[in-house]
């Protein structure tokens, strides 16, 4: 069996560093796993996402469209660009918090973030968990482990396929002691 996932974000979200804790802890459990990144314009606040795969008999690190089993948005309106990868019956774990597009900003396109809710609530329904970010932010004194609490929320949906217990020996094994607490806090941020 295996398990399917898409991380997605914006430059600067930790979008690849979150892909690559899954890719530790399935690792230190004997899980084959692949995994693929496109940054594009990341440092620019650009799109990011990355394809994680996990189990045996996995031949490519990208995924077909309608095959993910779940979706791990750093940011709405990311999210709802990768909904054709979730399976039926897939799961989304997004942030509430947007990333506004500087285009937005300058005279572009309008960035809806309740028309983007609105959209995921009606294509997931139930499967849909919602992360208060800027809650957690405030909770936790911190911006900066925002994708460890969503990796928290995806491995208590059951959709990870990982336990928060594997997510925090990967913490220990790819962070600085430092980062540690705050960290571990992130991961059982609910």
């Amino acid at each position: 069996m295996s398990t399917n996932i898409i991380l997605c974000g914006v430059g600067g979200q930790g979008t690849i560093l979150a892909s690559k804790l899954i890719a530790s802890a399935a690792m230190a459990r004997d899980i084959p796993v692949k995994t693929a990144e496109t940054i594009g314009m990341a440092q620019r606040g650009g799109s990011v996402f990355s394809h994680v795969r996990l189990g045996e008999g996995i031949a490519s690190p990208l995924m077909a469209r309608g095959t993910a089993d779940l979706i791990l948005a750093f940011e709405p309106a990311e999210a709802v660009r990768q909904l054709a990868f979730l399976k039926p019956g897939g799961r989304v774990v997004v942030s509430s918090r947007p990333v506004v597009p500087v285009s937005s900003m300058t005279g572009g396109p309008a960035y809806d973030l309740e028309a983007l809710m609105g959209y995921l609530h009606a294509q997931v329904g139930e499967r849909l968990v919602v992360v208060d970010s800027d809650a957690a932010a405030a909770d936790l004194g911190s911006a900066k482990c925002l994708n460890v609490v969503l990796l928290g929320a995806a491995a208590r949906t059951g959709a990870l396929g990982l336990s928060t217990d594997d997510l925090l020996a990967a913490i220990h094994g790819r962070l600085p002691e430092r980062l540690w607490d705050l960290n571990e806090r992130a991961l059982s941020y609910a």
